[in-house]
């Protein structure tokens, strides 16, 4: 099974069909008028780009910005410490997914609230909550939801069990932001973005429907791409023959999975449970409209943000004076350009969220930096 699943990946990385891309994307390249900066909206096309080198293998004059596409690296520090505060009650078992447990509120990260004598335990599905639950039926679980449209639909997901099954010691702290409206902050305070590659799996479950307005009324092109090496070569041509050919176009690169409309049932699902809500802060983005989700108001009662209103502050919380993660997030700046990168600020003792990420930009730099000029 190993090697069939080998043999799966073999053609999207193979080095072969990166170098003719790159060869033909040189020579496409020539016929430019000027430079083109393509933002990389998803973490996971980060990690790609700098774990295959890909810079290294484009002309200078097509450059990558990365994006706020990391769902650990855009909660701002305020929502940390409520998951922190949430935690240390002695009633409570805060679950969550993966690197959450690791980033830094001002309060400390998860992983030293459990150092303390918290419960906080991490999974790989939101769907172990119930276990969980089952096992602990005097505690209250409370699941720190995060993510894209990609794990948005697992929430639903385990808010339709806990609700058909009366189940009642699993609440929700609801952290679920959405791509399109970022995108739309990042061209309209900026014009440094002229291309987006397309998150691939977002696209899977929202379509790639939802990007229809940046090449029409922004003028921005995009390309939804998927996260191997020869998926993000081909994207970038994609991209690179537009702007030779004239055209400002939604193309889609990962048809194998994308489709125009996308995953209905998921969408449907995530509508039954969720409501847009007005604000939404992300970390160095601020409060970004109809960006983010909130659970709606019949079912509030397992709304954590509700349930310990009175102990959950509103307060902004600046980061670190010297963590530049905010201008990375927003394309205004790379991992190298901040003074603690590397030196006070490493994946051993991360001071700002894009390094504790496994999809952060700072920590795919630091991982993989001699790939990286």
């Amino acid at each position: 099974m190993e090697i069939e699943l080998h043999n799966l990946y073999d053609d999207f990385r193979d080095s072969d069909t990166m170098k003719a891309f790159a060869k033909l994307i040189s020579e496409d390249a020539k016929k430019l008028t000027s430079p083109i900066n393509i933002m990389e909206v998803c973490g996971g096309h980060t990690h790609t780009i700098m774990k295959y080198g890909i810079p290294q293998l484009l002309p200078e004059n097509i450059k990558f910005v990365h994006g706020p596409g990391c769902p650990v690296c855009i909660i701002p520090k305020e929502r940390i410490d409520h998951a922190y505060i949430l935690s240390m009650q002695k009633d409570v078992i805060l679950v969550t997914l993966g690197d959450m447990i690791k980033v830094p509120g001002s309060k400390g990260s998860l992983q030293d609230a459990r150092a303390k004598g918290a419960d906080v335990r991490f999974v790989y599905s939101p769907l172990d909550c119930l276990k969980i639950a089952s096992n602990n039926p005097e505690k209250k679980i409370i699941f720190f939801a995060i993510g894209f449209e990609t794990t948005t639909p697992m929430t639903a997901s385990l808010l339709k069990t806990v609700v058909n099954n009366n189940i009642t010691n699993i609440f929700f702290h609801i952290n679920h932001v959405t791509v399109p409206e970022v995108m739309k902050e990042l061209v309209d305070n900026d014009n440094k973005v002229d291309a987006f590659l397309g998150p691939s799996h977002v696209s899977v479950i929202s379509g790639s429907k939802i990007y229809e307005e940046f090449p029409r009324k922004h003028k921005r092109p995009v390309v939804v791409a998927g996260f191997e090496p020869v998926d993000v070569m081909q994207g970038i041509s994609m991209i690179v023959k537009q702007f030779i050919e004239g055209r400002c176009e939604l193309e889609v690169e990962y048809k194998r999975l994308v489709t125009y409309k996308g995953n209905i049932k998921a969408q449907k699902l995530v509508e039954s449970y969720f409501n847009k809500a007005d604000l939404f802060k992300w970390r160095g983005l601020g409060n970004i409209p109809k960006s983010g989700l909130k659970l709606k108001l019949e079912f509030s009662r397992y709304d954590a943000e509700v349930i310990y209103k009175d102990i959950l502050p509103l307060e902004e919380i600046r980061d670190h004076k010297l963590c530049i993660c905010g201008d990375i997030l927003r394309g205004m700046a790379s991992p190298r350009e901040c003074t603690i990168f590397g030196k006070a600020c490493k994946p051993t003792s991360p001071i700002g969220s894009c390094m504790v990420s496994s999809e952060g930009a700072c920590s795919a730099y630091y991982k993989y930096a001699n790939t990286i000029q």
